[in-house]
């Protein structure tokens, strides 16, 4: 009798959520015990920032229209415990002053509109955006933040996992502060081969070139701006770039190096 030494992929993802909670619950007792009372205090009156954002989203992917015009929520509130950023929101396990580690979930993924797309890959099946949960742990010095995040699909639309290796700035002059940022993100082959895959059996029926994404390893930089015009209202900018590595470009979905999002925004304070 002979057994298979291969993980199946369901077993594969369901393995690596395992882990991964289990790691936030871990990370949650270590706080607990040994470093919560060096946690910054809590901020009761935390500034709370809610508004709306209108992004311009350039999509490598090979559309009739190549940006995509997106009208969403802008939600900021930091106060030591709790906090959420944009599409992101976590809770602080350990925040010293000089580390950050937090459990998050944000959105993640791009999404794939088939009537979009230009000739037979108006054919493919829909790609849609996910959310995804994990770790993320920075440290604070004075020439800025490193940032290591390790997060996988929760909803398990690409059953994929992502991580992020950032390098994060702050410069700040009278009402404007500027957060520039640099490094790469790592996407599984599950990942890829969602968002930029073409199976066999797609393949068939639209003609489009059969496709296997690997991982990859994409370098970004991203720029965001905050103005405050007065003690209530505040306008925020970003502005962010991502290299598509041959893992991604080579996919028959894909007809730039890019992707590229705009957004501007104009924030309340509470």
């Amino acid at each position: 009798m002979s057994t298979s030494s291969a993980l199946s992929p369901t077993f594969t993802r369901a393995l690596l959520s395992t882990l991964t909670a289990t790691a936030m619950l871990g990370a949650a007792s270590l706080s607990n015990a040994a470093l919560f009372n060096k946690n910054l205090p809590t901020v009761p009156d935390a500034e709370l920032s809610v508004g709306v954002n209108v992004m311009a989203v350039n999509s490598a992917y090979d559309l009739e229209e190549s940006t995509e015009i997106k009208v969403l929520p802008g939600v900021f509130y930091d106060n030591n415990r709790v906090y959420a950023r944009g599409t992101q929101a976590g809770v602080y396990l350990i925040n010293d002053g000089s580390n950050q580690l937090a459990a998050y979930t944000q959105l993640a993924g791009n999404s794939f509109e088939p009537d979009d797309a230009t000739g037979a890959l108006s054919e493919l099946d829909e790609r849609k955006a996910s959310a995804a949960a994990g770790l993320s742990y920075t440290r604070l010095t004075p020439v800025g933040g490193f940032r290591a995040q390790y997060a996988t699909d929760i909803l398990d639309r690409s059953g994929g996992n992502i991580a992020r290796l950032s390098y994060l700035g702050k410069i700040s002059k009278n009402k404007l502060t500027v957060y520039p940022s640099v490094g790469f993100e790592y996407h599984d082959n599950d990942y890829n081969q969602y968002y930029y895959g073409v199976s066999d059996t797609e393949s068939t029926r639209t003609g489009v070139a059969a496709y296997t994404a690997n991982s990859s390893l994409n370098p970004y930089i991203n720029v965001s701006a905050n103005y405050d015009f007065n003690k209530r209202w505040a306008g925020f900018a970003n502005q962010s770039l991502s290299y598509l590595p041959n893992e991604q470009y080579d996919s028959p979905m894909v007809d730039s190096r890019t992707d590229a999002t705009t957004t501007l925004g104009l924030l309340y304070k509470f």
